[in-house]
């Protein structure tokens, strides 16, 4: 099991110091999610600044961004960092998608289907100098001529990640993709009766196997090592688990469980604007099943036990601090356990 980071990118010209310091700890990956950010710009910073780990996007929104331009930033990054970039898709939520970022909607799944075959035919024609041909019904891709065309590179297999929830999502991932992004919104069972079910089933659907697609998450943590911490570093936790547990697109999840009546109560709260209420919804059982809660200096044994076998890549949810004296001995732990 691999052992990768989160990097804020709030500051382009810190980037550098903070992926070497993700190298120096023996991590294996580093990823840079789309918030407030541009998720690509930082990761030059970061490929310059190393030479051995992973440098992804965790995740870039896809549909407000023509492949094209997408194909042509990969390739970019895929070169520069010989072969260390992944490409990490995700499709958002409606309303983020058309109010947002003012782009049309349509079924998530088919589009985002055309959206990475149209990325591999584009750079299978800046590897190869074949026609570029590819014509779905969201996306249409017919000239390239020598003159915009980037030319061939020592690494142009750029791995795909997607990310998602529901079974589709999953089963696309399975077909198409050589990893997916598990949401941090998940449980255990979640994980072995829908995610992992559903990506053999998309895998075999294509010939592949479970193990051609690498399981990645950025897993809820919270490090405490008596009860007064718990319930102080346990809240903003609790918080963002209500977050997502009001968004209808999550609700698979909870139905699992059987929390559906948790769901309506925090989609009302939050439809009422009550933000800072909805954490004290989320009772500790429920939040042992989202999160790991451990002492610091056991947290990377009790994640790395609790996911073995599930998952590829792992990491925490909150973003790599080098600096953050409160967070240093997590860190050097998650080195100990998993890169030594």
């Amino acid at each position: 099991m691999k052992f990768d980071v989160t990097v804020i990118p709030t500051n382009l010209n810190k980037i550098a110091p903070i992926a070497r310091a993700v190298e120096t700890y023996g991590f294996n990956g580093l990823w840079t999610p789309e918030i407030a950010h541009d998720p690509f710009l930082p990761l030059t910073h970061a490929a310059s600044a190393t030479t051995k780990i992973n440098i992804g996007t965790g995740i870039a929104v896809a549909f407000p961004r023509s492949p094209m331009m997408v194909a042509n930033t990969a390739w970019d990054l895929a070169a520069q960092s010989d072969g260390r970039f992944i490409l990490g898709l995700g499709t958002q939520i409606e309303i983020h998608i058309t109010k947002r970022f003012s782009t049309p909607w349509s079924a998530p799944v088919p589009r985002l289907r055309e959206y990475i075959e149209s990325l591999r035919a584009i750079w299978h024609s800046w590897q190869t100098g074949e026609r570029l041909r590819y014509k779905g019904e969201h996306y249409q891709f017919t000239l390239m001529t020598p003159f915009f065309s980037p030319g061939a590179i020592q690494h142009p297999d750029i791995p795909i990640y997607i990310a998602g929830v529901n079974e589709k999502l999953c089963q696309l991932a399975g077909e198409l993709c050589q990893g997916f992004h598990i949401h941090p919104f998940h449980t255990v069972r979640y994980l072995k009766e829908q995610i992992i079910p559903n990506i053999e089933l998309g895998a075999h659907n294509t010939g592949r196997t479970r193990t051609d697609v690498n399981l990645s998450c950025a897993v809820f943590v919270v490090a405490a090592r008596d009860e007064r911490e718990a319930q102080v570093n346990a809240a903003p936790v609790k918080s963002q688990i209500a977050f997502y547990a009001s968004t209808p697109s999550y609700a698979p999840v909870l139905d699992l469980h059987g929390w559906g009546d948790v769901r309506t109560e925090l989609s009302k709260m939050a439809r009422s604007g009550k933000w800072d209420k909805m954490g004290e919804v989320i009772d500790d059982m429920m939040l042992n099943e989202f999160a790991v809660v451990a002492a610091p200096e056991e947290l990377a044994q009790v994640v790395k036990a609790r996911y073995d076998g599930l998952l590829d890549r792992v990491g925490y949810y909150f973003p790599f601090e080098p600096d953050n004296p409160e967070k240093a001995a997590i860190w050097k732990n998650a080195g100990r356990v998993f890169c030594h």
